[in-house]
Parts: structure tokens; sequence; C-alpha cells
């Protein structure tokens, strides 16, 4: 005759075995949920703007309803909060890999006391791809050139993603390597990246403009490093 205590133990046990798995099923299913309308929204975002972009439209894209919608985001500014919180989380990330610092040289100034101008180089070759390849990157830089003309908040995104934040960051980094005039420098440095997005937004071959920028950034990179011996 079977225990029936024991029986009752494994029972529970099971039980709660196939609960826990059941939560994971539902938790990766609302992850991939959530990317699915964070990637959606954000290309209707960049095709036709924030503000002309309604949940009834981000909804319908999906094919799902608007409560449905509403079950994972409040908003659609809890939306746009959500991609910048990813775009934050993907450059801690882009750092981390490519060992440069991820906050600026007055936060965290120990952390550039290891970096290189090679660093550097290689961070913006990553970088750029990045920003023109990756889908997510791409759309979401569209969307901060179309709405830096409409709200002060967005202009401060563009700002602190784009032109002035970038140029602020590299221009700590040539500041730490003692570089002379390290914020023309960094200016004169990352107008190639700058450049080369709209060269690659409107090219027909993009691989050309992809070699085209390496070869420019190659060269910049060498100015500036023989300047340092």
């Amino acid at each position: 005759m079977p225990d029936l205590f024991l029986l009752d133990k494994v029972n529970k046990s099971l039980l709660i075995l196939v609960n826990v798995r059941l939560q994971d099923c539902i938790k990766t299913t609302m992850t991939s949920t959530k990317g699915k309308i964070l990637k959606t929204a954000l290309h209707l975002f960049a095709q036709s703007g924030f503000d002309a972009v309604s949940t009834s439209q981000i909804a319908d894209a999906l094919s799902i309803t608007k409560g449905a919608l509403y079950r994972h985001f409040e908003s659609k500014q809890a939306i746009f909060d959500a991609i910048l919180s990813k775009m934050e989380q993907n450059d801690k990330e882009k750092s981390d890999v490519n060992n440069v610092p991820a906050q600026s040289l007055d936060k965290t100034p120990n952390a550039y006391q290891k970096v290189s101008l090679e660093n550097v180089f290689r961070f913006s070759l990553e970088m750029f791809r990045y920003w023109t390849e990756d889908d997510f990157a791409s759309s979401f830089r569209k969307i901060l050139t179309i709405e830096q003309y409409k709200s002060e908040k967005m202009r401060g995104l563009y700002a602190q993603y784009l032109s002035s934040g970038p140029v602020s960051y590299v221009s700590d980094i040539f500041k730490s390597l003692k570089i002379k005039e390290p914020y023309a420098e960094a200016s004169r440095f990352y107008s190639v990246l700058f450049m080369y997005y709209s060269l690659y937004d409107l090219a027909s071959n993009k691989e050309d403009v992809k070699q085209q920028f390496e070869r420019a950034l190659v060269t910049v990179t060498l100015d500036i490093k023989r300047s340092l011996t």
C-alpha cells in the first residue's frame, strides 16, 4: 500500500514545480509581448512622429486590443519611457563590452584611468554599427532627429544621445589622455560619426559608406595619436 503522506508531499512538490514553470512561461510571454510592443511603437514613432501615433494604432499594428496593450503599458508615454530605459541599458552594455566608461569623468574618474585611444576607436566603430544597423537603435535615432524640433524634452534627448552628449563624453576621455584642446579634438572626432550617420541613411550602397566611415575614422584617430607623441 502506498504511503499516502509521501504521495501528498510529492504531489505538492509537483504542483509547486508546475506553478513555478508556469510563472516563468508567463514572464517570458510578457517580456516577449512587451518587446514586440516597444519595437512596433518605435517603428511607428520613427515613421510618423511621437504625437501623430495613437495607442490604437500601436494596438492595431500588433493585432491586439487596446485593453491588451494597457495590460503592459498604461499609456503611450509609458511605452516611450520603456524605450528610453532599454536604450540606457544598451548603452551600459556597449560600454562594458568595449572597456570604456559608462558615465562622465566627474562621476567616475577612476574608470577613465584605464581607457586608451584604441578603446575609443574600437568603441566608435561599434557604436556606428549599432546606431545604423541595429533596428531598435536606428529607429530611436530617427525619432530623436524628427522630434528634436517639437519639444524641449526631445531636444534634450537628441543632445544627450546624438550631439553634445557624445562630444562631451569623448572630450572627457581625451582630457584623461592629456590630449591638447580635448573638446575641439572630440568635436573633430565625433563629427565623423555624425556626418556618416546621415550618409548611411541616404546611401543605396550602405556597405561602401561603412567602409568610407571606417577609413575616415582611422585617419582622424591616427592624426590625434600623432599629437600625443
